[in-house]
């Protein structure tokens, strides 16, 4: 039965999780995250979002033919996000819309995610991003606000193809060559830089000039969404490089972010 209308015009279904509250403060979301499932099928996925009790639920869930089933209304907070920060913020489920992806994730085997599958993210993210203003960088993976814990949805996710369709904050990655690199253990100036920049994108990193195992963590989250390449948690020039072109591209603070 509907407890609510669907958000999205291109909702197949709803069925609605027992699992949300109120946005703290009266918190409006400006922020996407996206996850994978990381079950064996959809049908244990959708149980555990929308039984009482898991304390887990999303505001959409994309099934691997496109299909999307609406569990939680976008005024409500899911609870999808966990231990997590962007930005400086630490309550990101009141802040973001969370939208599950069915797949079945490292654990499982981890599949490529189906054409029909993203163009429907992709279709359900431009309706999101219009009605809620969300800026193109704060259109996010679970790894990106949850490092230490998280990896979804993963180096396979086709980031590329969403920015390709005004969706997030993308650039060419530059190529992985051979030279100076930081990494496990180097204390140094170059480091400190490395993780103000990091922490300027939005990434919760220590800022102590010592590349820690908390740094290599959000190195690795970060490279598994912008240079997938290769994923090994030490900042080579790709690393360093996409990090500044990344920087280099956001809009000013302050300056409305047209949707595409």
């Amino acid at each position: 039965m509907r407890t609510f209308e669907p958000d999205s015009s291109i909702v197949s279904d709803i069925i609605p999780s027992p699992n949300y509250g109120e946005r703290n403060k009266g918190r409006q979301p400006d922020m996407i995250v996206l996850h994978y499932t990381g079950m064996p099928d959809v049908e244990g996925a959708l149980a555990r979002l929308c039984t009482a009790g898991t304390e887990v639920s999303a505001h959409y869930v994309v099934l691997e033919d496109g299909r999307i089933v609406q569990c939680v209304s976008e005024t409500k907070r899911a609870w999808h996000a966990g231990v997590s920060s962007w930005a400086g913020e630490d309550d990101i489920n009141s802040c973001s819309i969370g939208i599950e992806i069915i797949n079945r994730g490292h654990d499982w085997g981890y599949p490529e995610f189906p054409l029909r599958q993203i163009a429907a993210v992709i279709a359900l993210c431009r309706g999101i991003t219009l009605r809620r203003k969300v800026p193109p960088h704060r259109v996010l993976g679970h790894s990106d606000v949850s490092p230490a814990r998280k990896k979804d949805p993963g180096e396979k996710f086709p980031w590329h193809s969403l920015a390709n369709s005004g969706v997030g904050h993308w650039v060419t990655p530059a190529p992985v060559v051979r030279g100076e690199t930081l990494m496990l253990g180097t204390i140094s100036d170059e480091v400190l830089s490395m993780q103000q920049a990091l922490a300027r994108y939005g990434y919760g990193v220590p800022l102590t000039g010592k590349y820690d195992a908390a740094t290599m963590e959000v190195v690795t989250a970060f490279q598994r969404h912008f240079r997938p390449a290769r994923l090994d948690g030490v900042a080579d020039h790709s690393t360093l490089s996409t990090l500044q072109a990344l920087l280099a591209s956001l809009p000013p603070e302050g300056t409305p972010v047209a949707s595409k």
